[in-house]
């Protein structure tokens, strides 16, 4: 273990996965590559195949292409540091590049939060008044709204991580998770960081369930509205053009409400089991989503059936 007795120390250590033995770290750093590459290679196509298909520049595949950047970034700013302390036995990361870390996790997670708000509003809007969604959703409507997705966190963000260097650091500097985050960070501290930690952790509730109850809000408008439907196939019809934003939105809330209740309601996890899940629910998602672009939103499977089939006639056609 290390520690210092400087009053701001200038490295913290990553402890990555506590209890894991030295023969395992090769194939720890290379599922989490593997990962690393999913979510980069799954992220990269989305964007690059919407942006060229000018048949896909509608609202819906907007909103794919802000989530897709921000499971790509927030991959991009986690993976590669804990990946390195498994493959090159590189644990040390120093203190602005820690609370720089910190700041791009904790932002992008409420950026995904409010983004999945358009997209439920997306829905609500085609389905409860459909009349009104080609004047009310346009491509600059959601450009507009997930750019303020994007922007709304940034001030409080950096209130949080400024106030956090405020603190003075000092003994341990073992961060006792695979990223900088607030809590692992601000545990450190040598004062009472209670106060900091509850207004952290309300302004992360309010990014989580302010988001989560317009969802909620939106879908059970969105079944009402279904159910009241005469015709009988059209009821499943609508139902599944909801079905990739369901899955993305599940994968998203469900694993951290578990958590979070697990937690007020006095279940403990041990210090391993808590950072494998916490990793599961922040990487899986990023890794998954771009599968559920392709094979559950109707217009992106037979625009890619399209480009295959397109593609082996040529290469049938050069054969002959």
């Amino acid at each position: 273990m290390i520690y210092t007795n400087v009053t701001r120390i200038k490295n913290f250590f990553i402890l990555g996965f506590p209890g894991l033995l030295p023969q395992y770290y090769g194939p720890v750093s290379a599922l989490l590559f593997f990962i690393y590459l999913a979510i980069a290679l799954g992220n990269i196509f989305i964007l690059a195949f919407v942006i060229h298909e000018r048949s896909l520049h509608k609202p819906t595949y907007l909103i794919f292409c802000h989530l897709a950047l921000t499971d790509l970034a927030f991959g991009t700013v986690t993976l590669p540091k804990i990946i390195s302390k498994y493959w090159f036995d590189d644990s040390i990361i120093s203190f602005y590049e820690c609370f720089a870390q910190m700041y791009f996790v904790h932002f992008l997670g409420a950026t995904h939060s409010f983004i999945l708000i358009v997209m439920a509003l997306d829905r609500f809007v085609a389905i409860c008044v459909p009349l009104r969604y080609p004047v009310l959703i346009t491509n600059t409507t959601i450009n507009v709204l997930c750019g303020i997705s994007w922007f709304m966190p940034i001030s409080w963000m950096v209130g949080i991580v400024c106030h956090a260097l405020t603190l003075p650091y000092c003994n341990s500097n073992i961060i006792t998770q695979c990223y900088c985050d607030h809590i692992a960070i601000t545990r450190l501290g040598c004062e009472n960081v209670r106060a900091i930690q509850v207004v952290a952790f309300g302004l992360a509730m309010f990014s989580l369930l302010v988001p989560l109850g317009f969802i909620i809000f939106s879908y059970f408008c969105i079944i009402a509205t279904v159910l009241r439907m005469s015709s009988s196939e059209g009821p499943m019809r609508t139902l599944s053009t909801c079905t990739p934003q369901l899955f993305i939105t599940c994968l998203y809330y469900m694993p951290r409400c578990f958590v979070y209740l697990a937690n007020n309601l006095g279940f403990n996890f041990s210090a391993p089991v808590r950072i494998v899940v916490v990793m599961l629910y922040s990487l899986l998602p990023a890794a998954v989503n771009p599968i559920i672009y392709c094979f559950k939103t109707k217009d992106i499977k037979e625009t890619l059936k399209k480009r295959l089939n397109n593609r082996k006639i040529n290469i049938d056609t050069k054969a002959c």
